[in-house]
């Protein structure tokens, strides 16, 4: 399944699930473990889950199911591992506090690395 195609399967189920400020970021060619971060917000520690879980089960669906989801039993933040992506859905002051489109979306420096 190509990048686009994950994306698209993605963001669909978030939305579908009407999960909030849906962020796609590439970091192919940044990040050695995937190729796209996407991050969502929860408007509650159900909605979190129940976006996180959505995802998971879509891509079950398609027999591709997650290499990894990492939650707690009432989580603020959920992450899905799909391997060429890795979602993210978040309450709105957890996402507010490790705020990662800043971190993923920073373009590494590379002038001091060229002679």
């Amino acid at each position: 399944m190509n990048k686009q195609a994950v994306q698209d399967l993605v963001v669909k189920t978030l939305e579908d699930g009407k999960a909030r400020d849906i962020q796609v970021i590439d970091v192919e060619g940044i990040s050695s473990f995937t190729d796209l971060m996407i991050i969502a917000t929860g408007t509650s520690t159900t909605h979190v889950k129940a976006n996180g879980n959505a995802v998971a089960q879509a891509f079950k669906d398609i027999d591709r199911p997650p290499l990894g989801i990492e939650t707690t039993q009432d989580p603020q933040w959920m992450l899905i591992d799909l391997n060429n992506a890795v979602v993210h859905v978040m309450t709105e002051a957890t996402r507010e506090r490790y705020q990662l489109e800043k971190l993923w979306s920073m373009a590494p420096d590379r002038s001091d690395t060229e002679a």
